[in-house]
C-alpha cells in the first residue's frame, strides 16, 4: 500500500484528503496530514468573527472528525527531502522524527507577509488565524468599556481608534465589520460619540480591491468615507512603536488595535527547507495538472502541490504565463482536482489540468452591506451583502458548519449581535490568583 503524505491541512490540504477519501478504494493507498491544528480554518468568515456575525467555532473545521479514513498528525512537517522521500516531522509533544512517505502533497499554505517596520511585530494583529479574529474582536470591545469609563481627550480618542494596513479583500471587509460593529455599539454607551470614533484603512497602492475592476473599486473607498472611514491610498505605514501610528504621508496619530492584513509570503518550510523547485517568490512550482516541476520540463514523479504557497498556471486567464491568484475559491478546487488527479494516477490514468473559471467575488462592508461582482456586473449594498452571505454559506464545507453558521444569522436578525468581549481568557488564571482583588489602575497610555 502506498503512502501519500499531505503536507498542511488548510483549504487544498482538507479538500485533497476529504476527496481522497471518497475517491480511493479501501487498500490503495495510506493517507497521512500534517498540521499544527487539528482544524481548517473557512477564512473568508474572519471578518465576521471580528464583528460577532459568526461564531468563531464555527469557522473552524475538524480534521479528525470529517477525515475519518486520514490518519492525522499535530505537528508541522519542517524539511522535505524528496530525493530520498523523506519528511521531517515536528510534532506538538515530543522530538523531531523521519518520516517515509512513496508520494507527497504540499499544501502548506502561504504566511502573512511583514516588514521591518518599527512596532509591528509587538503592536500588530494578523487575520489569518482564528484566534487573530477574535483577538481583534475582543480588544475592541474592550477598548469600548475603557473608553467609557474615561473623559473626553486624547486617552478616549485613541481608545476608539482603530488602523487596519491592507487593502485586499481581508483587510476592506475586517475593515468594513470592524467599523459596522465599532458604530452599533455607540447606542450602548451614550457617553461615547459618533465622531470620536477613528478609523484608518491603509494601503500602498492607489486602489483598493485589487479582484474587482476600478469603478467597484471607488465605490467602496466612497461607501467607507461617507460612513466616517479614512481611507489613505498611496500610502505606507512608517511606524506603529508604542501605538503611535508614522505614515508615509507625514500623518501621525495614536490606535489601540492594529490590524495587519499586507499580502501573503511564501511558506518558509517550502521556500527554504525542501529540495523541490520553488520560483523566485518562494512559491512551489508545479505544472496545469498540480504536478510539481518546472514549467517546460518533465513533472517530478509523486510529487503534488496546490494552494496559496503554489504557483498554478492559470489556464483560464488570456494572459500568457497567468498564474491563479491565492485565494480560497481556487484553493478548494486545486484541492478537489489533485485528488482526482492523484487517483488516476494511481491508476495508471493521464491526470487532468487544473482550470476554473471565476464565480465573481464577493465582499462583505458590514452587517447589511456588500459588494459583488462578475466580469461587467456589479451588485452593492444590501442585495450585494446577501450574495456575500449567501456564497459562503455554501461554500463552507460540511453540512454542520453550514448548519451552524445559518443558524447564528437567523437568530442575530432576533437579538442582534453578541457584544461581550472575552479577553479576560488570554489570562485564565487571574480572577483565581487575585483573590478577587481588582488589579491596579493602570495610567492613562498605553498598556
Amino acid at each position: 500500500m502506498r503512502r501519500i503524505l499531505i503536507v498542511g491541512g488548510g483549504y487544498a490540504g482538507f479538500y485533497t484528503a476529504w476527496r481522497l477519501e471518497k475517491t480511493l478504494r479501501r487498500g490503495e493507498a495510506e493517507v497521512t496530514l500534517v498540521d499544527p491544528r487539528s482544524y481548517m480554518t473557512y477564512q473568508p468568515f474572519l471578518p465576521e468573527v471580528t464583528a460577532g456575525s459568526v461564531e468563531a467555532r464555527h469557522v473552524a473545521v475538524s480534521l479528525r472528525r470529517h477525515l475519518t479514513r486520514t490518519t492525522v498528525v499535530a505537528g508541522s512537517v519542517v524539511e522535505i527531502r524528496h530525493a530520498d522521500k523523506t519528511a521531517i516531522i515536528r510534532p506538538l509533544e515530543g522530538p523531531d522524527y523521519s518520516f517515509e512517505y512513496d508520494i507527497v502533497v504540499v499544501t502548506a499554505g502561504a504566511v502573512t507577509r511583514t516588514f521591518p517596520i518599527p512596532g509591528i511585530a509587538e503592536e500588530a494583529i494578523g487575520m489569518k488565524q482564528v484566534e487573530e479574529a477574535v483577538a481583534v474582536r475582543d480588544q475592541l470591545l474592550t477598548a469600548f468599556e475603557r473608553a467609557s469609563t474615561l473623559p473626553p481627550g486624547a486617552e478616549r480618542r485613541r481608545l476608539l481608534t482603530t488602523t487596519v494596513v491592507g487593502g485586499g479583500f481581508t483587510g476592506v471587509e475586517v475593515f468594513g465589520e470592524l467599523l459596522a460593529l465599532a458604530t452599533a455599539l455607540l447606542k450602548f454607551y451614550p457617553q461615547l460619540g459618533f465622531d470620536e470614533l477613528d478609523f484608518h484603512l491603509v494601503e500602498a497602492m492607489g486602489r483598493i480591491l485589487p479582484e474587482v475592476t476600478d469603478e467597484p473599486g471607488r465605490w467602496v473607498v466612497r461607501h467607507l468615507e461617507e460612513r466616517g472611514a479614512h481611507v489613505h491610498l498611496n500610502t505606507q505605514l512608517t511606524s506603529a512603536s508604542g501605538g503611535h501610528i508614522v505614515l508615509s504621508t507625514g500623518e501621525e496619530y495614536d490606535t489601540e488595535l492594529l490590524v495587519w492584513t499586507a499580502g501573503n509570503a511564501a511558506n518558509p518550510i517550502v521556500a527554504k527547507h525542501t529540495d523541490l523547485p520553488v520560483d523566485q517568490r518562494g512559491l512551489l512550482q508545479v505544472h496545469a495538472d498540480l504536478r510539481v516541476g518546472i514549467e517546460g520540463e518533465p513533472a517530478i514523479v509523486d510529487a503534488w502541490g496546490a494552494g496559496d504557497n503554489a504557483s498554478v498556471p492559470d489556464l483560464a486567464s488570456p494572459k500568457p504565463g497567468a498564474r491563479t491568484v491565492p485565494n480560497a475559491q481556487h484553493a478548494v478546487r486545486q484541492g478537489k482536482r489533485l485528488a482526482k488527479n492523484l487517483a488516476a494516477s494511481l491508476r495508471g490514468e493521464e491526470p487532468k489540468p487544473y482550470i476554473h473559471h471565476s464565480l465573481g467575488v464577493v465582499a462583505t462592508l458590514g452587517l447589511g452591506r456588500g459588494i459583488f461582482q462578475y466580469k461587467g456586473i456589479v451588485i452593492t449594498g444590501f442585495l450585494g451583502w446577501v450574495m456575500h452571505r449567501g456564497y459562503h454559506v455554501l461554500a463552507v464545507p460540511t453540512w454542520e458548519r453550514k448548519v451552524r453558521v445559518a443558524l447564528v444569522w437567523l437568530s442575530a436578525l432576533f437579538f442582534g449581535r453578541d457584544i461581550v468581549s472575552l479577553q479576560t481568557t488570554q489570562t485564565p488564571r487571574q480572577a483565581f490568583t487575585s483573590g478577587g482583588v481588582p488589579p491596579e489602575v493602570a495610567p492613562l497610555g498605553r498598556r
